[in-house]
């Protein structure tokens, strides 16, 4: 028996409804539409999914007064009526009326796996989860009554995101092996995502080992997973095995492959999956362009990623943000700050994202005055209050040599997160401040605000530009042993830089040759700045060497040797040295210097007598 619904139509329809009641088999004419059970769920289900509450609860309302419904007394009903139940559940559910579907999840005279992963995942959704773990106890307490299944588990397992709920996985996942669902595709996807959204790689990497059948869910969440938890060059291998296999890839997992291009900076490999974007269409994705922006940025290709943005159809805050930050990261001062006076003329909708990036491209060659504008626009927009916005302001004064201004910045925040935190410390050590860079960070510790990988390297900077050589090493040492923080070469080049300005050159090299990595540019670099600081053209001779063949076109190495030789008046090997430069066809970088006049950003090379206000 499938028991039919007569509804009265209401005045105004949405046009899929009334589809639905045309065809239902009465006349357009008809004061009524007849549904059957089927047709009744699918309709509370679309109520439930494009937010129509009026008409389904109007619905409900009907339902109500019709005794084949209302009568809770006849079992005979119950069978029949349960996914009309269901349906309705999804609806207040899916609608935000948490209250009113528990009432119903209460009345309901039968429930099953549906209805219990429905309310589970609504008072998870709406922060329950207490609440929501009682119902779980009561599901699987309840010795077959009510069988949980794999909907339970993926359902809690896709409200339960984050470090914090690592039991729960761990939970779940032994209940997987327990109740037999160790093989199911879409078990195996949730507890993958629900591992790697913790950080627990290796956990979501032995799911992926152990499932079978894969299909494309499986695959974008082990190279998405391991690019979220920056393993980047694993993901990328991942996704050429999925290649050259039977599934293919989606929008989503390209997605997460450009993500792993821009973290490894591997443009060969992300101009490559660029072209299969555009072969396959994909390329008009607001999410793609968005990621191909940023991957071009992250690789030093601006001219690509501003040919993709100026490109694209449809403009997001995202993307725009994109464009900024790349501008930022690359030192393009000037087409950065075009480009959002552009956007604040045409009405764009400027966000606290948009600011923060924008913030990141002052520095000494930018107009402070036009800094100061920012500033004011973030006060009418009321960002203010924002700690990224904020952290923006103080890196921005203290690049623009306006320290009081930063400390203002600083003190007046009522919320500092460890990015805030970490500014400050870097503005204080970008000005020689040591002293206070040290005892702010103090303070940051005696706030219970963990210091981070970039607290470390802003206090090796201070130690290094005032000659604080055991502090700094004690700084390393407490890194590694107390905070389980790994060095990177940005450390320990600030190792080298603090060495080497202290005169402890032998160390400096001895340090460089004692890592477990092969040194890279930026280590013979500071060893060689250091060489240059101090005259020492033995040492510098090496340091330039290894440079130069970490980075054969850099002038860097020949420049600095150069300088040591004149220091020491060593005409002809200066001469020698900047004659094989110019052989090899490595170009020197022109020194520019910069000067605000009357809210003007002027800019000089040396000899130029180009400028218009030039005497």
């Amino acid at each position: 028996m499938n028991p039919t619904w007569a509804f009265r139509k209401l005045t105004v329809l949405p046009s899929w409804l009334s589809s639905l009641a045309s065809s239902s088999g009465f006349p357009p004419s008809s004061p009524l539409f007849i549904l059957d059970s089927e047709q009744l769920c699918r309709l509370l289900s679309i109520c439930g999914r494009e937010g129509y509450f009026k008409v389904g609860s109007s619905i409900h309302g009907s339902l109500i007064k019709n005794p084949l419904f209302s009568n809770l007394d006849n079992p005979i009903h119950h069978r029949y009526n349960l996914a009309v139940w269901n349906s309705l559940l999804f609806l207040y559910s899916k609608c935000g009326y948490l209250s009113d579907a528990s009432k119903l999840f209460d009345k309901m005279p039968v429930r099953d796996a549906v209805s219990w992963n429905t309310i589970i995942s609504a008072v998870f959704r709406k922060g329950l989860f207490d609440v929501g773990f009682d119902h779980f106890k009561t599901l699987y307490g309840s010795f077959g009554v009510h069988r949980f299944d794999r909907g339970t588990i993926t359902t809690i397992l896709s409200v339960c995101e984050g470090l914090e709920f690592s039991n729960v996985h761990k939970m779940m996942h032994s209940l997987v092996f327990k109740h037999g669902y160790e093989r199911e595709t879409t078990v195996a996807n949730a507890l993958m995502t629900a591992y790697f959204g913790s950080g627990r790689f290796c956990s979501g990497r032995q799911v992926f080992i152990e499932t079978d059948n894969r299909n494309v869910v499986t695959w974008t969440a082990m190279i998405s997973g391991l690019a979220q938890n920056q393993y980047y060059e694993e993901s990328l291998k991942v996704f050429v095995k999925m290649l050259k296999g039977s599934v293919s890839p989606n929008s989503l997992t390209y997605l997460s492959s450009i993500q792993a291009c821009s973290g490894l900076q591997a443009l060969k490999e992300g101009c490559q999956i660029h072209g299969l974007v555009l072969k396959l269409g994909m390329h008009l994705d607001l999410h793609i362009e968005s990621a191909l922006t940023d991957m071009y940025s992250k690789c030093g290709s601006m001219p690509q990623a501003w040919q993709i943005f100026e490109s694209a159809q449809v403009l997001d805050e995202v993307s725009m943000t994109v464009i900024l930050a790349g501008f930022a990261q690359n030192g393009c001062q000037e087409e950065a700050v075009e480009v959002f006076v552009r956007m604040v003329k045409e009405g764009i909708e400027i966000d606290p994202n948009m600011v923060s990036a924008i913030l990141a491209v002052f520095g000494a060659e930018t107009s402070l005055a036009f800094g100061k504008q920012i500033q004011s626009l973030i006060t009418k927009k009321g960002f203010c209050s924002n700690p990224f916005v904020s952290n923006g302001l103080i890196n921005m004064y203290s690049k623009c040599g306006e320290l009081e201004e930063s400390i203002k910045v600083f003190e007046g925040m009522h919320q500092k997160n460890p990015v805030s935190w970490n500014s400050m410390i870097a503005a204080f050590a970008r000005h020689g401040n040591a002293s206070k860079a040290l005892q702010l960070y103090e303070e940051m510790k005696q706030q219970g605000i963990k210091p981070t990988d970039i607290t470390f390297l802003s206090l090796l900077h201070a130690c290094s530009h005032v000659g604080l050589v055991s502090k700094g090493m004690v700084f390393l040492e407490s890194m590694e042993k107390e905070y389980a923080i790994s060095p990177r070469k940005e450390h320990h080049a600030c190792i080298v830089d603090m060495l080497g300005r202290a005169g402890l050159l032998n160390e400096a090299k001895s340090y460089i040759e004692g890592l477990p990595v092969k040194p890279d540019v930026q280590l013979w670099q500071a060893l060689l700045g250091a060489c240059s600081i101090h005259g020492n053209s033995d040492m510098g001779k090496y340091a330039a060497t290894q440079l130069s063949v970490a980075a054969p076109d850099s002038p860097v190495p020949y420049v600095l040797m150069a300088n040591i030789y004149s220091s020491k008046g060593r005409w002809i090997e200066r001469a020698e040295t900047i004659k094989r430069m110019k052989k090899l066809g490595v170009g020197k970088d022109t020194g520019t210097s910069w000067i605000e006049l009357e809210k003007q950003v002027h800019s000089f090379v040396v000899d130029d007598r180009m400028h218009p206000q030039t005497d």
